[in-house]
């Protein structure tokens, strides 16, 4: 009985040796297979991506997607300005604003694209935008389409002060928080562009 019993017991010992062989063989295996596919598949475009267009931050992705659709509505704003505004200065400053933000949305785009984050879509500012970030309501934008002469003039310039006042907060937001430097740098220049048209609309309203 006893040597039927260490015979036994021996074998059970070589059996388990064998299976935990196995087992290590197996994760050997499929620790290499990770490495070689999904190691190298979900970290290398990250690291490249980073090194070749700078640190960038949660932040920085929030102020691209967030300042494409405000800088598209104050183009369309701009543009109706540009046809139906009776003041020269008006006219002017509607010129300005869109000759500064339209290859601003372009950079934003290419920046987000470079960071394999999606770009908002045309009509993003027609639903979750509106009423934040100094962003018009889909009724203020049709108020602005339906007005025309002096009237349009307050109703654009009351509206574009409000819009600037949202632009400027996003800018801040970003130059406190953000870390890719070309994103701080426009909006460093979006705070110094956008508060000085404020204070240029405010005196054509009187108000200064």
């Amino acid at each position: 009985m006893h040597k039927n019993g260490s015979l036994i017991r021996r074998g059970a010992v070589i059996a388990a040796g064998g299976a935990a062989a196995l087992v290590l063989a197996a994760c050997g295996s499929n620790s290499g297979s990770s490495a070689g596919h999904g190691g190298h598949a979900t970290t290398s475009p990250t690291s490249s991506a980073s090194t070749a267009q700078g640190q960038y931050n949660a932040a920085d992705v929030a102020f691209a997607k967030g300042m494409i659709p405000h800088h598209r509505q104050a183009v369309e704003m701009a543009g109706l300005a540009l046809t139906r505004a009776e003041s020269v200065e008006v006219k002017k400053l509607a010129g300005e604003v869109k000759k500064a933000q339209g290859p601003e949305i372009k950079t934003l785009s290419g920046w987000l694209t470079t960071w394999g984050e999606q770009v908002p879509a045309e009509g993003a500012m027609d639903h979750s935008a509106h009423g934040r970030g100094g962003m018009m309501t889909a009724e203020e934008m049709d108020k602005l389409k339906n007005s025309s002469g002096t009237a349009f003039d307050t109703a654009f310039m009351e509206m574009m002060i409000k819009h600037h006042e949202g632009a400027v907060a996003m800018a801040k937001t970003e130059k406190a928080d953000g870390s890719f430097a070309e994103a701080k740098t426009m909006a460093d220049s979006i705070i110094t562009s956008q508060t000085a048209e404020i204070a240029r609309m405010n005196d054509l309203l009187g108000r200064n």
